[in-house]
């Protein structure tokens, strides 16, 4: 859905938010954070402002934990990465941390290959075949619980090579918490991975 804006934006303030609102021709009230910390509200022209104003004051803590992340994601960016080899060393230490608990499902039952790769659209990968786990470098500029959460993500695929809810059911065996470590790792425009 969206459409052209029927009217310019917005600005408005309600619960401590600033936000912007967008009249489009949309079915739901669309509440965002961008990447930036600014956020932004579309809603129907129909949709009287009191209204936008009191869902927007009623998202206000999710509002105020998005931007937290937001600021947490340029902060991790702007940082330098570590040269390879040091990334490399600190992805093969996690993994090796890790790998008791895997033992059982690595290829021949080994410990993986482990690589660090620049790769832009994922945190990490899992080769079956080669039994290699590879991790982006810039995912050292993570905090160390989302780094941890793409290292158990990783392992868990030579067991479940799929995102089937066995496969979450075995992230979450070992990482309970493990919504709030993948959280962490969320960019704007971010292609996935883990």
């Amino acid at each position: 859905m969206g459409g052209r804006p029927a009217t310019p934006p917005a600005t408005r303030t309600a619960g401590g938010v600033t936000y912007t609102l967008t009249r489009r021709r949309v079915r739901n009230l669309n509440l965002r954070v961008r990447a930036d910390g600014s956020v932004a509200v579309s809603a129907a022209p129909g949709v009287p402002a009191g209204a936008v104003d009191a869902f927007v004051a009623g998202h206000a803590a999710w509002v105020a934990a998005a931007q937290a992340r937001a600021a947490a994601r340029r902060a991790a960016e702007a940082a330098p990465l570590p040269p390879k080899a040091e990334a490399l060393a600190r992805m093969q230490a996690l993994c090796a941390a890790y790998y008791p608990l895997f033992a059982a499902s690595c290829p021949g039952g080994r410990m993986p290959r482990v690589a660090v790769r620049d790769m832009r659209t994922r945190w990490g990968s899992c080769s079956l075949r080669t039994g290699t786990l590879a991790f982006a470098r810039r995912l050292c500029a993570m905090p160390a619980p989302a780094q941890e959460y793409v290292v158990v993500h990783e392992f868990c695929h030579f067991a479940h090579p799929d995102h089937s809810p066995a496969f979450w059911a075995a992230v979450a065996a070992v990482l309970p918490d493990y919504r709030a470590r993948k959280a962490l790792l969320r960019l704007p425009a971010d292609g996935g991975g883990a």
